[in-house]
């Protein structure tokens, strides 16, 4: 099954959803749970197992009505908290992917010294307790360092077995996406991915045009 994150997929209801995120687990290299979302609306993104995705040749599908989805575990925490600091894991989650919106400050013109906020707002997805989650800005890096792309998805087999992970190469005016195989994948972590091969040896994989 090719988890392509960003591709839709449909409820036995037939609502759509969008496929956001994977959550792995690192060690055993197996995806476990996707994050699955109304488009473009992580807010209400919610936590899936994997036993409830399936593929036909329509793409992906949810044996799952929009309602019963709703009911899932919510994936979006905020929090307000000093620079650099990280939420606190405990209890049966982790932190997963994290983002700082950085809010405006509209402080009068004529104050001599204002005071910064050494706070900010942290948005953050909860995912099981050693588990990690990757999205389609999660870097990829090659093992002589060198930034290759980003994440695209994963193929996964039985019980979720990951045989390949699809990185996306190019900028602006091309991409192509290559798909690596789990025996050449050093790590897997929260937002990111090493690969055991060097950038130059990325051309041995196969690759295809990405939409």
């Amino acid at each position: 099954m090719n988890l392509a994150l960003g591709s839709t997929l449909r409820c036995s209801d037939g609502a759509l959803r969008e496929l956001a995120d994977v959550v792995v687990d690192a060690q055993g290299r197996r995806v476990t749970h996707v994050v699955v979302q109304p488009k473009r609306r992580h807010e209400d993104a919610r936590l899936v197992p994997l036993e409830l995705v399936g593929e036909d040749v329509e793409g992906l599908s949810l044996f799952c009505t929009a309602e019963m989805l709703d009911g899932l575990e919510p994936v979006r925490e905020y929090a307000y908290l000093p620079a650099g600091t990280k939420p606190e894991e405990g209890g049966e989650w982790d932190v997963g992917v994290e983002d700082v919106l950085v809010v405006p400050s509209f402080e009068p013109l004529d104050v001599a010294e204002p005071e910064l906020d050494p706070n900010v707002n942290l948005m953050y997805d909860r995912v099981p307790k050693g588990e990690v989650e990757l999205r389609l800005t999660s870097s990829v890096y090659s093992s002589d360092e060198h930034r290759v792309g980003s994440v695209n998805g994963a193929v996964v087999g039985e019980d979720g077995a990951i045989t390949a992970l699809n990185v996306l190469r190019g900028h602006l005016w091309w991409h192509r996406e290559i798909s690596v195989p789990v025996d050449a994948i050093a790590a897997l972590e929260n937002d990111a991915a090493t690969l055991a091969v060097e950038k130059g040896e990325l051309k041995r994989f196969p690759a295809r045009k990405a939409r």
